[in-house]
């Protein structure tokens, strides 16, 4: 609503207080309105009447400029670019934008909508200033990238993620206990006895993003399939950038990347059974892995395993019922469905996923069971950063895409917890160890 129709109104609204309150003033003494009263009531009316047609006139003018996609805050025109607007920015799909980027490389021409997605120059000359330094890939097919690299296949969604629009964030951490001597306590008392105080123990933990890199080599004769080349990105590198997430979360020292889960000192090394074969699993190491995690955590874990370890899984039993159970029909009550489509069946009613992260059967890390709800991540607000440069292989006649993703994790705790009456430590994270 502009200025004009604000004050209008406003107007308006006050012609009718007037109006209102002369018939109110005749009302309360039981009268109909006066002579005088009717002509100046007359007059309020004519004059509201007035503001009508004015308000109409504003109205109108408003209605056709809002046809023409154009800002009227101030009662004066701003025409934006509704390309701008668009989060495609004029290309109907990845493969077209594509195609568009390889014409201006060849010297098919260059299509405008590639100005608005111009990056900066880099050391590469050439004849239009954006195929000098390449172009940024519209924001859609961006988001479109970063979806898929967040689906079933991601650790990312099942940790304590927080985007930041910053560099960094500090994360209060407390890792007291209700039975330990220290942080918030409880105490019982006598009656008229002095109360026992107790003080919050408080840490932090300080997560700096870092980045990853995926540089994606496309020849131009894919290119000219817009459909190919949308079809192989949008495969190759959701898949990249899990994987390398992936990895760091369970397995990163920290240096330049996360630090893993399971090589963090607050993960546990659950010992193999007294005398186990080597190359055997039994079902007293998954019954002692369940044991070694944090109490109440086990409706929140997954099992990670490599994929040898399948066929000595299927052969376990407890009496009669088998330990693993392949399918997760009627058993996904507790499980997202992008979960349950990437589990290979349920152990211990938690999913199972076989990964290629897990480590060789039978050496340590072949069977890992997590609840990241205790690792905490941090990823850059928006998501990836894509952009396309035509120069990085010029000689190879190959167009390069860039996706830049930053991340930084790290476990909540420290180190495993203590419990009160055991002397088995207990974490969010237990692995298996070598037999």
């Amino acid at each position: 609503m502009n200025k004009q129709l604000r004050e209008l109104k406003s107007r308006k609204a006050a012609l009718i207080d007037q109006a209102s309150a002369l018939n109110a003033a005749a009302a309360a003494a039981n009268r109909d309105l006066s002579d005088t009263e009717l002509a100046q009531f007359d007059q309020i009316k004519a004059q509201i009447e007035e503001t009508n047609r004015k308000i109409e006139a504003q109205q109108f003018l408003a209605e056709q400029q809002a046809s023409l996609g154009v800002e009227v805050p101030d009662g004066t025109i701003h025409v934006s670019d509704n390309i701008d607007l668009d989060p495609k920015r004029g290309f109907a799909s990845f493969g077209e934008f594509a195609k568009c980027v390889a014409g201006a490389k060849i010297g098919m021409g260059f299509d405008q909508r590639l100005g608005r997605m111009a990056a900066a120059p880099s050391t590469f000359g050439s004849e239009s200033v954006g195929s000098d330094g390449g172009f940024a890939i519209p924001p859609q097919f961006s988001s479109d990238i970063w979806r898929l690299s967040l689906g079933e296949s991601s650790l990312i969604p099942l940790t304590q993620n927080t985007e930041v629009s910053g560099n960094s964030m500090i994360f209060p951490k407390d890792e007291s206990t209700p039975w330990g001597g220290n942080g918030v306590q409880v105490y019982w008392q006598n009656e008229a006895a002095a109360a026992s105080g107790s003080k919050p123990y408080l840490g932090t933990n300080t997560l700096v993003l870092h980045k990853m890199i995926s540089l994606v080599p496309v020849t131009n004769e894919l290119i000219q399939d817009g459909f190919a080349i949308g079809s192989y990105l949008s495969q190759v590198a959701p898949e990249r950038i899990a994987y390398k997430a992936n990895e760091a979360i369970l397995f990163g020292d920290g240096v330049g990347k996360p630090f893993g889960a399971l090589t963090s000192p607050a993960a546990v090394v659950q010992a193999k059974d007294s005398g186990q074969s080597a190359s055997t699993l039994s079902v007293a190491n998954i019954a002692n892995m369940v044991s070694r995690l944090i109490v109440g955590e086990l409706g929140n874990a997954i099992w990670i395993a490599n994929p040898d370890l399948l066929p000595p899984l299927e052969a376990l039993t407890v009496g009669n019922y088998p330990v693993f159970l392949p399918s997760v029909q009627g058993s996904t009550m507790q499980i997202s469905p992008s979960l349950a489509a990437a589990s290979y069946g349920m152990l211990k009613g938690r999913p199972l996923l076989l990964s290629e992260h897990a480590s060789a059967f039978s050496s340590k890390g072949d069977l890992n069971l997590l609840s990241l709800r205790g690792y905490r991540t941090i990823t850059k607000a928006g998501g990836i950063n894509t952009e396309t440069s035509m120069h990085l292989y010029f000689d190879a006649d190959v167009t390069a895409f860039r996706f830049i993703f930053r991340l930084n994790g790290m476990p909540i705790l420290s180190a495993p917890i203590t419990p009160p009456k055991s002397s088995n430590t207990r974490s969010h994270f237990v692995t298996l160890a070598a037999r």
